[in-house]
Order: C-alpha cells, then sequence, then structure tokens
C-alpha cells in the first residue's frame, strides 16, 4: 500500500516557481470580481518567481502545504500588524490551489499556521479578509474566528472593506 504524505513545512527557495504558480492560481479564483482586473494582475505580476525566492529567505514566516512533493498551498505567519488588537500572532495569507479547496486541507493548514504561532509564544490569532471574499470569512467563522475589526483597502480608485477575524487564546 502506498502513503501519501501531507505536510506543512518552511518553504525552500527551490518552492518559489510552486508557490509562485498557487498564489496566480489561488488569487485569480478569489479576487477575480473583487479587485480591478487590471489592479489584480499588477499584484500577481509583483509577485512572481523571484519574489517567493527571496520571500522563502524573508524575515517573516512563509510556509507550504506539500502533498506527495507537489506544492498545494501556502501560507504566511508572524506577528500582528495591528497594534488595536491585542492578539499577538497573525496568518498573513492562506492560499490553496483551487483544486485542493473544500477537502479539509485549508482547515489543516489553518492548524498547523496557529500551531506554530503559538510555539513562538505568540498569544492569540488575527486574519483578515475581503468583506465581499464569502468563502474566506466563511471559513474564518468556521474555525472558530470571530469578526471584531474593521478596515479598508485600497485597490487604485476602488476601497474595499475588509474584516478583521480575531482566535482569543
Amino acid at each position: 500500500m502506498k502513503t501519501l504524505s501531507i505536510e506543512v513545512r518552511p518553504a525552500e527557495p527551490r518552492d518559489a516557481r510552486a508557490v509562485s504558480d498557487v498564489h496566480r492560481a489561488s488569487w485569480l479564483q478569489a479576487y477575480s470580481g473583487l479587485i480591478p482586473h487590471k489592479i489584480l494582475l499588477a499584484m500577481l505580476e509583483r509577485r512572481g518567481e523571484g519574489w517567493w525566492r527571496r520571500a522563502a529567505k524573508g524575515p517573516s514566516t512563509l510556509l507550504v502545504l506539500d502533498i506527495a512533493g507537489k506544492i498545494a498551498g501556502y501560507a504566511t505567519i508572524g506577528v500582528n500588524r495591528a497594534p488595536a488588537l491585542k492578539q499577538e500572532g497573525e496568518i498573513y495569507e492562506l492560499y490553496l490551489l483551487p483544486e485542493f479547496q473544500g477537502t479539509g486541507l485549508g482547515g489543516y493548514m489553518f492548524r498547523e499556521c496557529r500551531s506554530i504561532l503559538n510555539n513562538l509564544g505568540l498569544v492569540g490569532l488575527t486574519a483578515w479578509c475581503l468583506e465581499d471574499s464569502i468563502i474566506t470569512a466563511t471559513f474564518f467563522r468556521a474555525t472558530g474566528g470571530m469578526d471584531i475589526a474593521e478596515g479598508m483597502e485600497d485597490f487604485g480608485d476602488v476601497s474595499l472593506k475588509k474584516l478583521g477575524f480575531v482566535w482569543p487564546d
């Protein structure tokens, strides 16, 4: 019998092309129709393979979801950037390739991110999403997140509301 390995691990520079591909596919699926098209494409172009190679060596933690050697998702985590929220940890990004969404792997990756932040001594967790990103808001609520903060994110001439979710510890 063949065993399928699934792990969340720190990204390595050699993962840059795969992470770039996950980024492009997941963002196009998540934000097409929400973020103006030209701005979304420009955001994707800024974060190509070289950007992700540098990110794998950078100050925040870049994690990948590795399924039998295939990168199916990524997350970036670190210290909470919103001083008004008392939670110390933050998931900045958590994305899966569209074909892996709805399989439970997002929840698995979320729990791994939260565990890593807890092991770093960061108490509590925050994460943000666009208000109109119904799938993400539903996911955060399903994992126990409470939306207690709001903000605005500018995309050119368009301002979109974002929701801040917290998970106390």
